[in-house]
């Protein structure tokens, strides 16, 4: 069991999941250092979810189910978020080191939560973490491409002091790196590892949808419009993503979800030093890449949180 100084909880949002959650669940239970708590948001299931959530509750003390009211339909993005403050206003996350909002479509390697606090461990201003996922495409097994300057979102894994000085997740699409550049902002780092030990099989594709995959790439789209991204970062990432299946329809479908939210003038983060804080880091990625503008953000922002730590 993990010691008190590294007691972490999870707080996972389900909603009919019972054709991939045992996976999830028997690669949690053989965990090399268990969760302190994993409390499962059952956000009104309709299929054999909350039976499969009793059998584990049944055999784990540390596994904790709290029903929520049936909303009649699955919900993605400040849903998800919703069900997670649901579950996260049950807790005090003073008796935890850690918290992590985890999705119950994933197979973890053994050591994944152990490895991501032992690399919280080695650098004090690491905020949040975590793994790179893949799934299978067709029989093989494909990198979802996630960078290393985000911790990714079905599996995010905060250090209790920075969740609280971010002032926690925003209840909109994008939620998952707006979290992450507010971090960086001040002063925190962000990380997703590429280490073996930490990658993880994402069961259901990201980006993905209750609709299907071009729902989900458009839906990102508007995300990216909503968190302040500049055009021709947008542009550029889109045509990355081309070369990632759905190859070259992917990448369009996340295009034409941005255009079509900034056409409609639709709204976005009420935070305008954020929004330019993002500008500035994608400008500088365009012109120098993504690792070396991380790297020249968190020289100048060290300062930020050395003022607030001291």
């Amino acid at each position: 069991m993990p010691s008190s100084s590294r007691r972490y909880a999870l707080i996972t949002p389900c909603r009919d999941e019972a054709q991939y959650m045992r996976r999830t669940l028997d690669s949690v239970v053989a965990q090399a250092e268990q969760p302190a708590l994993w409390l499962i948001v059952d956000d009104g299931s309709t299929d054999a979810t909350p039976q499969i959530l009793a059998e584990y509750t049944a055999q784990h003390a540390w596994i904790r189910v709290i029903p929520k009211e049936n909303r009649g339909a699955r919900a993605v993005g400040p849903g998800v978020i919703e069900a997670f403050y649901f579950g996260l206003e049950q807790i005090d996350m003073e008796d935890f080191d850690y918290i992590c909002k985890f999705d119950l479509d994933l197979e973890m390697p053994k050591g994944y939560f152990s490895g991501l606090m032992d690399k919280m461990e080695a650098n004090p201003r690491l905020g949040s973490c975590s793994g790179k996922p893949w799934f299978l495409w067709n029989g093989a097994k494909v990198s979802e491409k996630c960078g290393s300057e985000m911790s990714v979102g079905m599996t995010k894994f905060y250090r209790v002091q920075c969740f609280r000085e971010i002032g926690g997740f925003v209840r909109e699409v994008m939620w998952d790196a707006i979290d992450c550049h507010k971090s960086r902002q001040l002063g925190w780092q962000a990380r997703a590892f590429d280490d073996d030990t930490l990658s993880f099989e994402h069961l259901r594709p990201m980006g993905s949808s209750q609709k299907s995959v071009y729902t989900g790439r458009m839906r990102h789209g508007y995300g990216q419009y909503f968190m302040g991204s500049s055009f021709w970062f947008f542009t550029a990432s889109c045509i990355f993503r081309m070369a990632h299946p759905p190859y070259v329809t992917g990448g369009l479908a996340s295009w034409w979800g941005y255009i079509r939210a900034a056409l409609a003038h639709k709204d976005q983060l009420p935070d305008p030093e954020l929004r330019a804080f993002i500008r500035a880091y994608q400008s500088r990625a365009l012109l120098k890449g993504k690792e070396t503008a991380i790297e020249e953000i968190d020289a100048a922002q060290k300062q930020v949180w050395e003022a607030r730590s001291t």
